[in-house]
């Protein structure tokens, strides 16, 4: 175990701080035109009516289209693959850029209005009068599943768009095994906890630019995305194209969590519109629309049973989940909550049978997708939550508890009941470090201190584990322009985890180079590189793993290069900081000059390839793991709630730069303080978003975050991909929710706050201080 001190700055900071960052809606092409969509006012109604004839004729206006003018395009809903139970298929029914024939969710797009400027299509798109008949809607997924429930699809009975038990089984002997040992069990924790739905609300909302070259056949489209190669791919399938005539282009982005990963409605129309013109069109979401549009999170109900022996060993866990898709099953949205979620158990711990049941439930809600952490946090907040519970019930210390049961270094490479296996790190070691850094000992002291002042305080443990890495595959290429810099190009997208300082460090250390001569390019799909892009903390591994393996291939291509130039077998050529070498020898060239020789020589035709190189690499699933503890204190009298400190110990592996993970933790952290305590995308019965601005929708502001934050980065390399990096960037929001929510339930009194749903607000942890006044739970 090392403590990282690696520290680079960032060199994106200086042109984003000097205000010189480059966003979508920054840049304006020649002749742009602007679009504004019309959206459903209701969550689920018939269409009987569309007429446009006041809006064409409006000023500046310079089209209006509807779905019949987006004819042939294909499903935006392109769910990935997820099995489901006894063979059962995912069921996604058609995702239309426009609506056709009805609108299921409020938000949805109905029609667009192209103009010259945005006022005069924003003027426009309010001529456009809709007959519509409101049908009855169904928001929650628990009351979608009931058999009186309005349906959202035809095709899927119950609105059930799968249902999903892991691990795959032939039969059911694992699932009733497991119900044998918790019906026989001397104790059984048992807990329902509810991940309710957020926004990812994101500084830069989504904007989009869009034109058609007509002589060449080529769509470019430029947006703030986590792949462009992913995004091109799937445009190109949604209009039947090959992937070369989808460019896209990506800037700087103003975060994406996950929400920005795919295509949207808009892109589809915008493009469609550009074609149509013949000049490009651009649309920005308003902050409303991006409420009403964005793919949204979580909202999934999971109860779990954690059977123990008398001594509080953990014998089986059962987990049961009713997740909400939206009214489309959405890319990564069924995946986050049944694969995704499952991988994550049994955690750190030691747990020998589990079965995980998802079912996944059409509403007429907004879609949902990945944000950070997609299915990781949902998992441990669960485990995590369970884990205290079972403390409660057995009346063995939490932290004995936690520590009787995790996994040992000696244990390893452990699999365990999901079938993931666990290959490096020390969990015990995590463990202990953020005990220490927390000051656990002190905490009776502090509890005292706040007693006096009328407060309760409460400290909460979070133990967690993710997994990363994995499919898709990542690319790489490294180009030797002949200006004595090697430019690496990737598919990977930063959208705020500092590529260009981390990448280049990745491919200078390989090469043996100062990284001032490397220089990272990405956010260009005619750069060539395959890319799944940046989302489930796997960029480093995955794209620095590409960068390794595409630096050694440059290097044993140059070695032939280098034979011949220093006339010697290419058997005796090595590598070593920047220069080929004969072995045993003074004699030696550098890699820039073995560069410029391959390009030479393959202008002659001598050689087949120069020293440019372009490679594709699969990195193995790898662990990431911590331990979060948060400390609170309560103002009974009130319910509000001071995060008094935060200590954490986060194991991603080797740190390629402490400074951006530090950043990616904290960060991390003040979203899952956001989950835990404020944020609540809530709908009312009729399907109308009650948080639709951020008058309602709480987000965490600096003065809600910690005083005091210690983190602690220990490095276990780990042994399946060659940089030893594990990741980072979803740590602090998967550790952040059931810390701060088991502090709340140890700090009021009793059982009043075991029962506290999030977000945990004011007015629930004001009801659960009066609650355990009477001895009751909240």
């Amino acid at each position: 175990m090392t403590t990282s001190t690696t520290r680079q700055l960032r060199r994106e900071d200086e042109p984003l701080l000097r205000g010189r960052g480059r966003y979508t809606a920054d840049l304006r092409e020649p002749r742009q035109a602007a679009a504004v969509f019309l959206r459903a006012p209701m969550a689920s109604a018939e269409i009987r009516r569309v007429d446009t004839t006041a809006a064409q004729r409006a000023p500046g206006v310079l089209a209006v289209l509807t779905a019949t003018d987006l004819a042939g395009t294909g499903s935006l809903a392109g769910p990935l693959p997820v099995p489901g139970r006894g063979g059962s298929k995912l069921i996604a029914p058609r995702w239309p850029a426009l609506a056709e024939g009805r609108v299921l969710h409020a938000g949805q797009p109905v029609a667009v209005v192209v103009a010259e400027t945005h006022a005069q299509a924003q003027d426009a798109v309010e001529l456009i009068e809709v007959d519509y008949n409101e049908t009855p809607a169904v928001v929650d997924a628990r009351s979608a599943i009931e058999p009186d429930a309005p349906q959202v699809w035809p095709e899927a009975p119950g609105n059930i768009a799968l249902d999903f038990t892991w691990p795959l089984a032939k039969d059911s002997t694992n699932a009733d095994e497991v119900a044998r040992i918790i019906a026989g069990a001397p104790l059984v924790a048992r807990l329902s906890v509810s991940n309710q739905r957020l926004a990812a609300a994101t500084m830069e909302p989504r904007a989009v630019t869009g034109w058609y070259d007509a002589k060449t056949g080529e769509y470019t489209l430029r947006t703030g995305t986590q792949s462009v190669w992913l995004m091109a791919n799937q445009l190109a399938g949604l209009f039947g194209v090959k992937p070369e005539q989808m460019r896209v282009l990506t800037d700087d982005v103003g975060g994406a969590f996950g929400m920005k990963s795919g295509a949207y409605p808009e892109y589809v129309a915008v493009l469609v519109a550009a074609k149509r013109l013949g000049r490009p069109v651009g649309w920005a979401s308003s902050r409303a629309e991006a409420f009403l549009s964005d793919n949204q999170a979580r909202d999934e109900v999971m109860e779990g049973e954690l059977a123990l022996d008398k001594d509080g060993k953990f014998l089986a866990l059962r987990v049961r989940s009713v997740a909400d898709m939206g009214a489309f099953a959405n890319g990564a949205g069924p995946l986050t909550a049944t694969i995704n979620m499952v991988r994550c158990f049994p955690s750190v711990y030691r747990i020998p049978r589990i079965v995980c049941d998802v079912l996944c439930v059409l509403t007429n809600t907004v879609q949902l997708g990945p944000y950070r952490g997609a299915g990781r946090p949902e998992a441990n907040y669960l485990m995590e939550r369970l884990v205290e519970e079972a403390a409660r019930v057995s009346g063995i210390d939490p932290v004995t508890l936690r520590r009787r049961n995790l996994v040992t270094p000696a244990e390893l490479p452990y699999k365990g009941a999901m079938g993931t296996v666990y290959d490096s790190g020390d969990f015990p070691a995590v463990f202990d470090k953020a005990l220490e850094l927390a000051d656990l000992k002190g905490f009776p002291a502090r509890k005292k201190q706040s007693e006096s002042r009328g407060r309760l305080r409460g400290i909460g443990l979070s133990c967690f584990l993710e997994h990363s890495g994995a499919i898709p595959p990542e690319g790489a290429s490294l180009s030797f322009p002949g200006d004595g810099t090697v430019v690496v190009g990737l598919g990977a997208q930063s959208t705020g985890q500092g590529h260009l300082t981390v990448f280049a460090g990745v491919a200078a250390e390989k090469l043996g180079i100062d990284r001032a001569k490397v220089v990272v390019r990405e956010g260009d799909t005619r750069l060539g590189v395959e890319g799944h892009g940046s989302f489930a903390s796997r960029s480093a591994a995955a794209a620095g793993s590409a960068i390794f393996y595409t630096a050694e291939a440059v290097i044993e291509k140059g070695k032939k290069v280098a034979a011949q130039m220093l006339e010697a077998a290419e058997a005796d050529i090595g590598y070593r900081g920047g220069f080929f070498e004969i072995a045993g020898t003074d004699r030696r060239v550098a890699l820039f000059d073995v560069a410029r020789k391959a390009q030479e020589l393959k202008s002659k035709g001598e050689i087949a390839e120069s020293l440019d190189t372009n490679k594709v690499s699969q990195t193995p699933q790898h662990f990431p793991n911590g331990c979060h503890v948060a400390e609170v204190e309560i103002d009974p009298e009130t319910g509000a709630l001071d995060m008094v400190a935060y200590s954490g110990a986060d194991d991603s592996g080797r740190i390629l730069n402490a400074m951006i993970v530090e950043g990616q933790v904290h960060g991390g952290v003040a979203q899952g303080l956001g989950q835990a305590l404020l944020e609540n995308a809530l709908y009312d019965k009729s399907g109308q978003l009650l948080a639709g601005s951020f008058m309602d929708y709480a987000m965490p502001r600096a003065t809600d975050m910690p005083p005091r934050f210690a983190d602690a980065l220990l490095e276990f390399p780990c042994k399946t991909n060659p940089i030893g990096v594990k990741g980072a960037g979803e740590a602090g929001t998967t550790g952040a929710l059931a810390a701060i929510m088991n502090a709340i339930a140890d700090a009021i009194p009793g059982e009043a706050g075991h029962g506290l749903q999030m977000p945990a607000t004011p007015q629930k942890i004001w009801r659960a201080c009066r609650a355990a006044r009477g001895g009751g739970r909240a």
